[in-house]
């Protein structure tokens, strides 16, 4: 009898049956790497204008990356994009760019000349980077606004990483419509009429067109202070060539020689997907 209540106390055990399999775990999804910043610059006071005539001008920054794509890198003349197609080396997307208004009574080199507003230029861009530290960019856009001609951009990046510094440079090449260089570089003949003022010899009638706008290089210095923040300097050189170099005002009044210098901050943060 005594084994009796261990048999009972057996019976209630319930019996084993098959192993319970564990619930699979969705893979997680990576964060997206976006980064923000600003960059103020002095830039040309106006297309043709001569080096000493500058401006301030101020500039927002922004990239959405993936883990694992090539590191951030935002070239000086780049404009605003957002990667749609993302192969990894190459990335293709929308991009846009602002041109600055020329506003006639701030120089009197411009005197008679008529006004041009703001303008959006609106396109697309492929980056391609041959090797982890040689880029090549291309950019297509459509001018809206103070000129509606079409601007085409091909820069070449050398990105040589230095501990904490990172060195960049490379040659630029822009062309340009008609429709995109004459609202800056043509003078009509009401304007030529109206630009002799004192000092100042009228300048002739001129009509500019389409073709190769300019060519240079440039090249920027950043500093990474840890993983999120980091702080650069730029500087550009574009020298004007064909319609636009040969205008009256950029031969008479202004350079064909255009500097641009700025100094910028940037911070970088990972962003859970919305979808």
């Amino acid at each position: 009898f005594v084994g009796l209540p261990g048999v009972a106390v057996a019976a209630d055990l319930p019996l084993p049956g098959p192993a319970i399999e564990p619930i699979a775990q969705a893979p997680a999804v990576p964060d997206w790497l976006v980064t923000i910043g600003a960059e103020v610059r002095a830039i040309p006071a106006w297309p043709g204008a001569p080096t000493n005539k500058l401006a301030l001008g101020g500039f927002p920054l922004f990239a959405l990356q993936k883990p694992g794509d090539p590191p951030f890198f935002f070239g000086a003349r780049d404009g605003f994009g957002i990667p749609i197609l993302d192969f990894g080396q190459l990335q293709i997307g929308p991009v846009a760019t602002i041109n600055y208004p020329r506003y006639v009574w701030q120089y009197q080199q411009l005197n008679g000349l008529g006004e041009v507003p703001w303008a959006l230029q609106l396109g697309g861009y492929a980056q391609w980077w041959a090797t982890p530290w040689l880029r090549l960019r291309g950019e297509v856009r459509q001018g809206i606004g103070g000129e509606t001609g079409v601007t085409g951009d091909l820069y070449v990046d050398a990105v040589v990483p230095l501990g904490q510094w990172r060195l960049s440079a490379g040659p630029r090449l822009t062309a340009q419509s008609a429709a995109a260089v004459s609202p800056y570089f043509s003078i009509t003949p009401a304007q030529s009429a109206s630009s002799g003022i004192s000092g100042l010899a009228p300048l002739p009638v001129y009509s500019a067109t389409g073709g190769f706008y300019s060519y240079g290089a440039g090249g920027q210095i950043e500093y990474f202070f840890n993983r999120q923040w980091s702080t650069h300097a730029i500087v550009e050189y574009e020298r004007l060539t064909g319609s636009a170099a040969d205008s009256p005002l950029v031969t008479m009044r202004g350079s064909p020689n255009q500097l641009t210098f700025g100094v910028g901050a940037t911070y970088t943060f990972a962003m859970h997907p919305l979808w």
